[in-house]
């Protein structure tokens, strides 16, 4: 079931453009729509779409601006921002100049991010941002584990908007880093000149937010830094290790704020896209490298792209300084360390079900099963909470795991477990031994 607002932002300017052949053609306004309708309703939206014509076995979402051409009148489903004015694009010294000013790191651009099934979504909503393309993505908020491209993502976004639009005011700071100036500011009784700064910039990227977490004064100035951005439709783009509903002693009026405009997910790569990233990086760095030890490093180091890029550099720098290739074997020896880190026993969900189905003793079947009397529940809600804290899964994927469930039971799961394990010394036992026998 698609919510009103889900539609209002997706779908509404969405055309049926007829099938043929038995596929059948649907064109959105932009890349960020087809990608976003593909990965998280597109059975929904083919099946209801057979239902009304028996002959369309397949959906495809084509990209179209005719279906909303930016300078659509007032009353369109995706608002937008105005065109801006075309000034001359900065390039050269004066563009790195500006770069250092704002904070960013000058290796950080589109160009240099390598896009695969993982980040396809953060990627394409990034560049929307960065193209101006709407305040429906007003705040963008990135979330996903560490070494993802999270920060690489965010501040690719300045680089464009600092390329296109020479004038704007763009900062890029880490939440830590916000939270001392504002402490700073507080001694020195400069408050004010404080949140001139960043109040008045054009498009603020904080990374890190969490750390905001805990913190009582520091959120009571960024929740009016944030309002006040975003009431003059000044972009927020704004990175997380995990979603802001997860983000604990955090006040709930910034989660709200958060979740108000987009939010997307970052994923570990997958195979194809680790070797692309390895190839590139050793092109850039100018480095030869052997396929196989390429496609060795691809397949070992699985969770974080900043890891793998450390491997690589650690390897390039060897066969530099040693004067010789590298095989392999040498590197399995090189890497050992991080390796035996990299293959510490991947804990899955399947593992996870099964082990609390026994714990519990209930019935595999249960943990997908509609099934609610509380014998089952709290056991696969137990379930849902481990899979969150054990694994790499989305949201999405552990709700797919337990029978086709919606991200937002999954949540609703994790944080009625937390809340009980506080109170129920008996329960924490019991998920402790499942962890320590899905560790062994």
């Amino acid at each position: 079931m698609v919510s009103h607002d889900a539609f209002q932002r997706w779908f509404r300017a969405a055309q049926w453009l007829g099938a043929e052949d038995g596929i059948g053609t649907i064109a959105v306004p932009g890349e960020i729509h087809q990608v976003w309708i593909e990965a998280n309703y597109l059975p929904e939206l083919t099946t209801a779409i057979n239902s009304a014509f028996d002959e369309v076995r397949e959906v495809r979402i084509i990209v179209s601006q005719a279906s909303a051409d930016p300078g659509s009148p007032a009353g369109s489903p995706f608002p937008l921002y105005p065109r801006p004015t075309k000034t001359a694009e900065l390039e050269g010294d004066a563009l790195d100049k500006r770069i250092k000013t704002a904070g960013l790191n000058p290796a950080h651009t589109f160009a240099s991010f390598v896009v695969g099934a993982n980040s396809q979504f953060a990627h394409a909503a990034c560049e929307a941002v960065a193209k101006k393309s709407g305040v429906g993505y007003n705040p963008l908020f990135i979330y996903g584990g560490p070494g993802l491209g999270k920060t690489h993502l965010m501040q690719a976004i300045g680089h464009e908007l600092l390329r296109r639009q020479p004038g704007s005011r763009v900062i890029y700071l880490t939440c830590e880093k916000f939270t001392n100036e504002f402490i700073d500011a507080i001694r020195r009784g400069d408050i004010e000149k404080f949140r001139r700064r960043y109040r008045s910039s054009d498009v603020l990227l904080i990374d890190d937010v969490q750390f905001l977490a805990g913190k009582e004064r520091s959120q009571e100035e960024f929740f009016h830094t944030f309002n006040t951005l975003l009431d003059g439709r000044n972009q927020v783009v704004l990175t997380c290790d995990r979603p802001a509903c997860e983000i604990k002693s955090l006040e709930p009026r910034l989660i709200s704020r958060f979740e108000c405009g987009l939010t997307v997910e970052m994923q570990p790569p997958q195979m194809e896209t680790r070797m692309a990233i390895l190839k590139k990086k050793a092109h850039d760095w100018k480095v030869r490298v052997d396929e196989s030890v390429l496609l060795f490093l691809a397949e070992k180091i699985r969770t974080n792209v900043r890891r793998l890029e450390g491997a690589l550099m650690r390897v390039a720098t060897y066969a530099s300084l040693a004067g010789e290739s590298v095989t392999v074997d040498k590197v399995e020896h090189l890497l050992r360390d991080l390796l035996r880190e990299e293959a510490t026993r991947q804990v899955s969900i399947d593992a996870i079900q099964k082990a609390v189905a026994e714990h519990f003793d209930v019935r595999l079947a249960d943990m997908t099963s509609r099934r609610r009397p509380a014998s089952i529940a709290r056991p696969r809600q137990i379930a849902m909470y481990l899979s969150r804290s054990l694994t790499k899964g989305s949201l999405m994927e552990i709700g797919e795991a337990f029978g086709g469930r919606d991200h937002g039971t999954v949540i609703h799961a994790c944080k009625k477990v937390a809340s009980l394990v506080t109170d129920e010394p008996g329960l924490k036992e019991s998920i402790a031994r499942i962890e320590s026998q899905l560790r062994r």
